[in-house]
């Protein structure tokens, strides 16, 4: 490696390993909790079960990082594929749980009168499930695609060796277009989240100024903290969204892949630390632990 690639994967390892950490303290914390209490609240599902996909989803990136760092020779295609669908999987999986976690906190957190919105707060849990299985339809047809896709160009290059080997690099190629289609999904319900929470935040604020109660109570304080939240999330996801198509794009250029790679490591691994930032109960206990280390 040069010293370009040595200074992108330094930063890159230790993303990882910050992130890897603060998911599996994540889940942990939630694991401890869920055994004393005999129970978990849904939002902490959300949040056990996206610590767990991003766990898998650091180790996929870590595995694709191998791949771009040392010879073909050294890793098979074999070993390529698995990569490829471990990251599929645990992509999509960390996406659409951040997107409900930002759906449960619109739900929870914003006042609005509308009979629809009031009706799938009562549901939220069903709504929130339903979501959740549907989104495994999306899944199902990215891989369809891609399957379809592979079977057309061996047909098309049956005896051509030399193309069939660069198969799996031209795949991801094709697949950039249908990956940036599918996110734009999450992308949008998410947006529409920030945005609500943002109008609810601006009825409440008007509400208080009418009153005359000032502008900070815990109605505001709990708005402000899930819009930060929810912000980091889609802007995280963005970057990260847009690092993953310029990456498929060059794939064939590796300080590039690896630059991507870098700066896109830092979603699920920097969302992960805002989100025990954000939450009072794993806040308190990395307070508690810091507290612990520093005797």
């Amino acid at each position: 490696m040069n010293l370009v690639e040595w200074i992108v994967t330094t930063i890159m390892m230790t993303e990882l390993l910050s992130g890897k950490c603060a998911n599996i303290f994540i889940i942990v914390v939630n694991f401890i909790d869920c055994i004393k209490r005999r129970k978990i609240s849904s939002v902490d599902r959300v949040i056990t079960a996206l610590a767990i996909f991003r766990i898998g989803l650091l180790l996929s990136m870590l595995m694709n990082w191998y791949s771009h760092v040392f010879t073909e020779d050294m890793y098979s295609f074999q070993m390529r594929t698995f990569t490829g669908i471990t990251w599929a999987i645990t992509n999509h999986f960390s996406t659409w749980l951040g997107t409900i976690l930002s759906m449960f906190y619109l739900f929870k957190i914003a006042n609005f009168s509308n009979c629809l919105f009031l009706h799938l707060k009562r549901k939220l849990d069903s709504v929130l499930l339903v979501i959740f299985l549907a989104s495994i339809l999306f899944l199902v047809a990215y891989f369809e695609v891609l399957n379809v896709k592979k079977i057309a160009w061996m047909n098309i290059h049956e005896r051509n060796v030399t193309i069939k080997n660069k198969l799996k690099d031209i795949a991801i190629v094709k697949s950039m277009p249908l990956f940036s289609l599918i996110n734009i999904v999450p992308f949008g319900i998410s947006l529409i989240c920030v945005l609500l929470l943002i109008y609810s935040l601006s009825k409440h604020l008007k509400n208080l100024k009418f009153y005359g109660k000032g502008c900070q109570d815990h109605s505001t304080l709990v708005h402000i903290k899930a819009l930060q939240t929810v912000i980091s999330f889609l802007l995280l996801f963005a970057t990260y969204s847009f690092c993953v198509i310029i990456s498929g794009w060059s794939f064939l250029n590796t300080p590039i892949f690896l630059l991507c790679m870098a700066i896109g490591a830092f979603y699920p691994a920097g969302h992960s630390c805002i989100l025990i930032w954000g939450n009072q109960k794993l806040k308190k206990v990395l307070l508690f632990v810091l507290r612990q280390m520093r005797c």
